[in-house]
Order: C-alpha cells, then sequence, then structure tokens
C-alpha cells in the first residue's frame, strides 16, 4: 500500500550561472539581494543536474536527501502510480525562478527525438514562461524567427557571432507580468533584461547557444560537444507571424478567475501551470505531483491526511500526489506547475 507522503518547503537553489540577475527572486523570497548565493536562476523542485555536473542543480530537501532520490525510492508515492506507467520514475518537470538581470543570449533546446540520438536523454527540453515580474525601460522576450530563414543563413552567423543579425532577425515582444509564452523545442528566443519568469521545462539542461560569445566560455558550450552544423538540425528556422505567435503567447493580466490556465493548450503533453488567486476563500487540488510558488499573500495549505502548512509569498513546495486531495486557503496568488496528466503525455 503506498504510504501518504506531505507537501516539503523548499529552500532556494540558485547553481552558479554565466549571466546576471537575481535580485528579483532574492525580493520574491524576502532575502537579501546582495548575499552572493542569490543567482538568476532558482531550480524549484529539481530532479535535473546542470549539463556535464554531478548534483549541481538538483534540490536538497529539508531532510538532507536529494529530491531526486527521494522520488526515485517511492515513485508512486511521488508521482501516482498513472505517472510512473508513463514517465516513469522522473517527475518530468523543472520549475525555475528566473531573473534576467541582462539579456540572454539567442539559444534553442532539442527535441525528444533529437536529445534521445544525441543526449541519450529521454527529455529534450520544451518549456514555458511566466512572466511574474519586470523592472527597468523595455522588458521583452524574443520568441522564433520573424520570416523563413535558410540553416546556411543561421549557420554563417553563428560562424561569424553575427550577435546583431541574430537578434534582429527573432520577433521581439513587450512583456508584463501576466504574459506567458510557450516554447516548443527547436524555437529560437531569448529573454531581454529586466524579465523574471516562473519557468517550466522539461528535466534537462540542453541549451543549444548560437550566440555563444560574450555569455560562453568557448563554442563547444554552445553546441554541447555535438558541433554546431549537428546543433542547426533541431533548429526551428521557419517563420513565426502574428497569428503563429498567437499560438504560443497568452496575455493572463486580466483575468480575476479564482484558476486560470495559464499556457498555450500545445503545451499540455509536456507540463501545466495555473494561478490560484485567492482573496479570503478556499479552493480544492485534485492529487497531482506539483510544484507551487506562491507570488503574493499568505494562506495555508492542507492535506486529506490532516496536514497543514502555512504559504507565504515566496514560498515554495513540491506537493506529493500521496499528499491526496489539497486545499489552499487565505489571501493569496500561488502558480501551480504540474507534470502534463498521464493521459496527454507525449510519451510512451
Amino acid at each position: 500500500m503506498t504510504k501518504h507522503l506531505e507537501p516539503v518547503a523548499l529552500p532556494a537553489n540558485q547553481p552558479p550561472q554565466f549571466y546576471r540577475g537575481g535580485d528579483a527572486i532574492a525580493a520574491l523570497r524576502g532575502a537579501s539581494g546582495t548575499d552572493s548565493k542569490f543567482g538568476p536562476e532558482d531550480w524549484v523542485g529539481s530532479v535535473t543536474t546542470m549539463f556535464g555536473q554531478e548534483t549541481n542543480g538538483l534540490t536538497k530537501l529539508p531532510s538532507g536527501i536529494w529530491l531526486r532520490d527521494a522520488v526515485r525510492a517511492d515513485a508512486e508515492a511521488w508521482l501516482g502510480a498513472a505517472h510512473v506507467a508513463k514517465l516513469g520514475d522522473s517527475t518530468g518537470l523543472l520549475v525555475k525562478l528566473l531573473d534576467a538581470g541582462q539579456r540572454l543570449p539567442v539559444h534553442f533546446h532539442p527535441s525528444d527525438s533529437f536529445a534521445r540520438k544525441h543526449f541519450d536523454s529521454h527529455f529534450g527540453k520544451t518549456e514555458a514562461w511566466i512572466v511574474v515580474g519586470t523592472y527597468g525601460d523595455d522588458p521583452r522576450v524574443y520568441p522564433g524567427f520573424r520570416e523563413t530563414l535558410s540553416k546556411e543563413t543561421v549557420a554563417e552567423w553563428t560562424r561569424e557571432q553575427d550577435a546583431p543579425s541574430m537578434l534582429g532577425a527573432l520577433n521581439s515582444i513587450p512583456v508584463r507580468a501576466g504574459d506567458t509564452v510557450y516554447i516548443p523545442a527547436g524555437l529560437p528566443h531569448a529573454i531581454g533584461e529586466g524579465v523574471f519568469v516562473v519557468e517550466l521545462q522539461q528535466p534537462t539542461d540542453f541549451s543549444l547557444t548560437l550566440e555563444w560569445r560574450d555569455f560562453l566560455a568557448s563554442p563547444e558550450k554552445g553546441h554541447l560537444g555535438i558541433g554546431f552544423d549537428t546543433a542547426l538540425e533541431t533548429l526551428d528556422t521557419s517563420g513565426w507571424d502574428d497569428d503563429r505567435l498567437k499560438t504560443i503567447v497568452k496575455h493572463t493580466s486580466g483575468d480575476e478567475a479564482t484558476t486560470v490556465d495559464l499556457l498555450a493548450p500545445d503545451s499540455a503533453e509536456f507540463f501545466r501551470a495555473d494561478r490560484i488567486q485567492l482573496s479570503g476563500n478556499a479552493f480544492s487540488l485534485e492529487p497531482s505531483f506539483s510544484v507551487l510558488v506562491a507570488l503574493d499573500g499568505e494562506g495555508t495549505l492542507r492535506t486529506e491526511h490532516g496536514g497543514e502548512f502555512p504559504v507565504a509569498k515566496g514560498d515554495t513546495y513540491a506537493v506529493p500526489f500521496s499528499a491526496g486531495q489539497t486545499e489552499l486557503s487565505g489571501s493569496l496568488t500561488v502558480v501551480r506547475c504540474r507534470p502534463p496528466s498521464p493521459e496527454r503525455s507525449h510519451a510512451g
């Protein structure tokens, strides 16, 4: 019989990165922005290591155990039998708080099939961004090429490290809190300075970086050892006009419903995210592995087994499937991040 696990409050987990940022994460979590441990990414509920590393990136539970190992040891309790049957003993999900203190380089991520062939990984790296804050003069994101390009053109830009041409070829979209962008595998993209997101992604660290100069130590760090000619095989060089962009971008800031489905429909086979907004009321959540990120307010998380946990702005929780039916109450805004439902999962 599967045992009952309770939600676990997660500490900050900020492995070192190559770019600036982190003050927005520190402000959300109520920590000092000058604390050197606060980098631009907080990997929340992570069973994923940084590329090529042993443990950097993994979430350590307050008990001292890696979350990855805890889940592997009791996968059905953490994830549910249907999830395990489809996705195995991985959560299938990595959640990050990402604070772009400078523009990120132009990059893209591999598909599942490409990752299986070249990185021996079940998962590629499809992702999505939920904008939860912005600052500075002109916060914007850059999803997809505006017009269809040849692989040869992109290869030349990469050889020459022609950053102005790379960035100029991308769509450029101003964003504000409540906007969300789904980034399918292969789609070239960048995040601009002053954009703070909750990011959902498949549980890998495969970034193929076209614009590596001034960001990474070497071109090898850009193509992850497979060569840019090979990497470009998984790049989407097709044009994304306004109609196509509407299939990946949503604007949810004006939606005051108690629960708001945040992401574009096509993302559902990879992950799910909804915003729960309470003003003194309560809301029930069905059993599911989930990562909760509290954006504002304070309240309580209760489980059907009698557990009761305080939730306030900046708190993050991993909620196991076997916590059962849970309830959030109070005056609270929370983003709930989940793997795909087993019925919708692309895996298998």
